[in-house]
């Protein structure tokens, strides 16, 4: 049972006859009234129990856009009902709207919309529907929790979709420019030409050359169906939130960007998620689209406060290609981390793949090494500096080992690690 602000002020206005009429009997009236008016009008009210609640959801939204979850009631009690209807969403679902009133004759049914506006990535469920059953006069309601289950699966939004159409227009001038097909490099062959001063002798076509009594070389270009391989970081690093965004978020949208690139390109582009396990996986084989694929993957996957095990990334990356293929790790420089994990398993993956390690680096880092003036100014600027000089011999250590390294601020990751794709293509290493 619940009460109404209607029931308060009925309460309040009795109160100001008792003032008038002092005495036990007058407040005993009222009291007698008021229970009276409550309990009729709950006897008329709607039961709660003859109610029936449907949801409709999409099944997925993007992260910044709005959608409206429905819910379907319907009445098969004989009364008229008039209730409140609070539909139960989780604080991070941005629901505009969940409280409603509702009217719905006897043995019909009335729709309510629910306009969801999602603050964060991840699957939001509801898992209940408060009603509130009130009688003709609105001063007490039969009160129930309906349990009606539902989800969403809220998309990563992909905002580094703006940089694709430069990065394609870049893609495009590769693959028509004669720089990507090198002398002796590649695996697909390209066209003969006659043998000049420098070329290498064992590209020479000795059945073209004894057809034509001149030596002819062939000309190879780098292979198109290469393999690009994405591991991204679930571990606790992913969890920092670096300009009002979790570095696992970034990550995402680096991820996006590279493979959409990476299969305009003609590569097959294999994603993971992994800390001390796999979390995620997304085949190069599949028969849907491949963005699609990565952001319903994608969608669910949390930060775990758990340390990275790299030692799993070799096997992994076996399991998904035995081929020479270029594997991205995006993860977090830092230093302990990394001299404990991924430096221990970096040169077996080297041997046979070219390796590039991308990570967030947070800007605020370099505002303070220029902050001073105050002695807590000075020690926050002297933490800054050793933390970026810390983060320098990590990405230096990366380098000799012959890894590539990537290390950018939030919004510059996605574009700059793309380019080094485009780097790499049109030096014809992949």
């Amino acid at each position: 049972m619940a009460v109404s602000g209607r029931f308060v002020l009925l309460a309040l206005l009795g109160s100001v006859a008792v003032v008038l009429y002092p005495g036990a009997v007058s407040i005993l009236l009222w009291l007698a009234f008021l229970a009276a008016a409550a309990g009729l009008d709950l006897l008329l009210a709607a039961p709660v129990r003859r109610l029936r609640v449907e949801r409709r959801l999409p099944d997925s939204v993007r992260l910044s856009e709005t959608t409206a979850g429905t819910l379907v009631v319907r009445n098969d009690a004989k009364a008229r009902l008039r209730a409140v209807v609070r539909d139960g969403w989780q604080p991070s679902a941005g629901a505009r709207n969940p409280q409603q009133r509702l009217a719905v004759p006897a043995g019909e049914a009335r729709t309510m919309d629910v306009v969801l506006e999602p603050a964060r990535r991840g699957i939001l469920k509801s898992g209940h529907v408060a009603v509130r059953s009130f009688g003709p006069f609105g001063l007490a309601a039969r009160q129930r929790t309906l349990p009606v289950p539902g989800e969403i699966r809220v998309l990563p939004p992909f905002h580094a979709k703006r940089h694709l159409p430069s990065k394609l227009r870049r893609l495009r001038e590769l693959d028509g420019n004669a720089s990507v097909q090198l002398r002796g490099a590649g695996t697909e062959f390209d066209s003969l030409r006659e043998y000049v001063r420098g070329d290498d002798v064992r590209s020479i076509d000795w059945r073209a050359t004894a057809r034509r009594q001149d030596t002819v070389v062939r000309t190879w270009r780098p292979e198109r169906d290469r393999r690009v391989v994405i591991a991204l970081d679930t571990s606790r690093t992913s969890a920092a939130r670096i300009e009002d965004e979790p570095r696992l978020d970034t990550g995402i949208e680096a991820t996006l960007l590279l493979a959409v690139l990476a299969r305009s390109g003609g590569d097959r582009v294999d994603f993971l998620a992994f800390d001390r396990r796999i979390r995620a996986r997304v085949d190069s084989g599949g028969k849907e689209n491949l963005l699609s694929r990565l952001v319903t993957a994608a969608a669910p996957l949390e930060p775990e406060l758990i340390e990275a095990d790299f030692t799993l990334l070799p096997g992994a990356v076996h399991a998904v290609s035995a081929r020479r293929s270029l594997v991205v790790l995006i993860t977090a420089l830092d230093s302990g981390a990394v001299e404990e994990g991924l430096v221990q398993v970096l040169p077996r993956l080297l041997e046979k793949h070219v390796v590039v390690v991308a990570s967030v680096r947070d800007p605020g880092l370099d505002e303070l090494r220029s902050g001073g003036g105050t002695t807590p100014a000075v020690f926050r600027a002297a933490a800054a500096e050793r933390a970026l000089l810390d983060r320098a011999a990590v990405s230096a250590q990366l380098r000799s080992m012959g890894a590539e390294v990537v290390d950018e601020p939030p919004h510059e990751l996605a574009p700059k690690l793309a380019d080094m794709y485009l780097r790499l293509k049109a030096a014809g290493r992949l």
